[in-house]
């Protein structure tokens, strides 16, 4: 491990418990900075209300640490919106965003859409499928942000079991994004969870940054702000356990491949000639293909969006 790295682990990579709660809200009022939550969801009926109410509740009601939820919806066939709306949550869907852009699906497109509805100095993204939630998920991510302005963004570290079996949760970053940091961008080795779906960022980096539309947000995120920030302006928090729904083999395959292309694109920004993935599944005549596009579009940096100009002029 590089010795920035090392470094970087003992002075920018902490736990929940270092910030008490208390000292976030004194920064809070200190710095008169606002917090976004968004949960980019999709059919998520199941946990999207247990987080927002937990949220709600824990920091909203008893202590003013959050000013705004927003759940976008990435256009759910369940009660998804309805559950999110009826916990409190601001509901706006996908397609109202922006309509002169038509939404192409995937995380990373809601993610960049949600810049254009919210209003907070810091914007927490939170993944909607968790169970078990605890509000340490946002506190832990956004006390950086407003303790320390020398903090840009910060990523949640934690245990992710799969079954019964402790840590074994998080394989496409351990096959996939753990590989190519390391050997393209080691000064980002240090980071535990970098597909990790928390994190918080300053809404002056978030508008700098290209947003990969699909799986590989989290990654081409982390890499851009690297070289835009620097290292020191990059944290990670230790928040505990994360349980969620898990995704089969084939579904990781896919998620793998369109990091794997995040990954391509900056390191050459050179065109794949076959962006795609094959995968088999047995039917009854034996193994058949099923062919996948890889996700290879990009938006560009919100600030470049003349909406989004508008808005902050206005």
């Amino acid at each position: 491990m590089l010795e920035e790295v090392e470094r970087w682990l003992a002075t920018r990579s902490w736990s929940v418990t270092d910030r008490p709660l208390h000292r976030i809200l004194a920064a809070k009022r200190a710095s008169g900075q606002s917090v976004s939550v968004v949960l980019p969801a999709l059919n998520e009926e199941e946990t999207v209300g247990d987080i927002v109410a937990v949220i709600r509740h824990d920091l909203m009601h008893q202590v003013p640490l959050v000013d705004e939820i927003v759940v976008v919806d990435s256009g759910s066939t369940d009660r998804t919106a309805e559950v999110a709306a009826a916990a409190g949550a601001r509901v706006v869907h996908r397609d109202a965003i922006l309509p002169r852009l038509p939404a192409v699906p995937g995380k990373g497109e809601v993610l960049w859409r949600s810049l254009l509805v919210t209003t907070g100095d810091i914007v927490c993204f939170i993944d909607a499928d968790l169970k078990e939630f605890s509000s340490d998920f946002v506190s832990g991510i956004v006390g950086p942000l407003l303790t320390d302005p020398g903090v840009d963004l910060v990523k949640g570290m934690y245990d992710r079991p799969l079954g019964g079996a402790a840590g074994q949760g998080g394989r496409v970053t351990e096959l996939m994004a753990r590989p190519l940091l390391n050997m393209h961008w080691p000064q980002l080795a240090g980071f535990v969870q970098p597909l990790g779906g928390e994190y918080a960022a300053r809404r002056s980096l978030l508008e700098q940054l290209p947003f990969p539309v699909g799986y590989g947000v989290e990654l081409g995120m982390l890499v851009d702000a690297l070289h835009l920030v620097g290292l020191d302006a990059l944290a990670q928090v230790d928040v505990g356990v994360r349980k969620h729904r898990h995704q089969d083999g084939q579904a990781l395959g896919r998620m793998a491949a369109a990091i794997y292309r995040t990954a391509q694109l900056r390191l050459a920004r050179g065109h794949l000639v076959r962006p795609a993935l094959t995968q088999f599944e047995r039917g009854s005549d034996g193994f058949e293909p099923r062919t996948y596009s890889v996700d290879t579009e990009e938006r560009p940096p919100m600030a470049e969006i003349a909406e989004y100009q508008t808005r902050k002029v206005a």
